[in-house]
């Protein structure tokens, strides 16, 4: 979610789709297709990648809707309040950043473009500045346990045996496992964007935390903080799976594994 939290800035007006993003999709597709070829994508990367897609969208387009009902239509006039995946792909996010990792043994992960909110149009700024930036994360829990308990309920025992088993989740038909990662890639949505680094969506909470006095120096500071989530991601990993774990364990005892 990008905003306005200096001063109030006009809202984008609705555009068509840019020429320049058909062609990022275009390429993005001939990428995949490559990455497929020379088995640099597996099953279980490409069902995940799958999953991801709808997951930022709901994630992004919530931020926008509940801005909406608080008094900022940014998102909206903008076109942004949309399934339509094209409107929301970033080239870096959604295509450079996971073809990257992809390729360096990383992971899949990646992010759509930012649905522009404008908290200054809010009726109450600064509180329904928090609750704007942390229903995205609210989306992706309510979408974990749905998926969670579609796979705890719905997929018989005897597909879930040979991954308890053996812990490869890649044992069992495509249908169970479009379930299971649905699930799994909206856990690790939820928890990542609730690290407090701007610019994630956790940090609304220590922004609003701050003194007022303190803001001004916050805001001067976070253009520059974009890149930190994925500086954590190549240098931290570990890290990372320590927060993941606790939140992935809790998850599995829904899904019953």
């Amino acid at each position: 979610m990008s905003d306005g939290w200096g001063s109030p800035a006009p809202a984008p007006r609705r555009r068509g789709i840019d020429p320049r993003t058909t062609v990022w999709v275009i390429a993005g597709l001939a990428l995949v297709v490559v990455l497929v070829r020379t088995h640099h994508l597996t099953r279980v990367e490409i069902v995940l990648f799958c999953a991801l897609i709808p997951s930022v969208i709901l994630h992004e387009v919530s931020h926008g809707a509940l801005a909406l009902a608080f008094g900022d239509d940014t998102a909206k006039r903008a076109g942004r309040l949309t399934l339509n995946p094209i409107r929301h792909i970033d080239p870096f996010g959604t295509i450079i950043l996971p073809a990257l990792l992809v390729l360096s043994g990383v992971g899949a992960f990646g992010y759509a473009k930012p649905v522009p909110v404008n908290v200054a149009r809010l009726r109450h700024p600064r509180n329904e500045g928090v609750m704007v930036s942390l229903v995205g994360p609210a989306v992706n829990i309510l979408l974990a346990l749905v998926f969670g308990l579609a796979y705890a309920h719905v997929v018989p025992f005897s597909i879930k045996a040979p991954v308890l088993e053996t812990g490869d989740i890649s044992l069992q038909p495509t249908w169970s496992l479009v379930i299971f990662l649905a699930g799994y890639i909206n856990v690790i949505l939820a928890v990542f964007n609730l690290i407090p680094l701007p610019p994630l969506d956790g940090s609304a909470v220590v922004e609003r935390l701050l003194p007022r006095h303190l803001l001004p120096g916050y805001y001067r500071i976070r253009p520059f903080t974009l890149f930190l989530p994925l500086i954590v991601i190549l240098l931290f990993p570990q890290a990372l799976s320590d927060i993941f774990n606790p939140a992935l364990n809790e998850w599995a005892r829904v899904v019953g594994l």
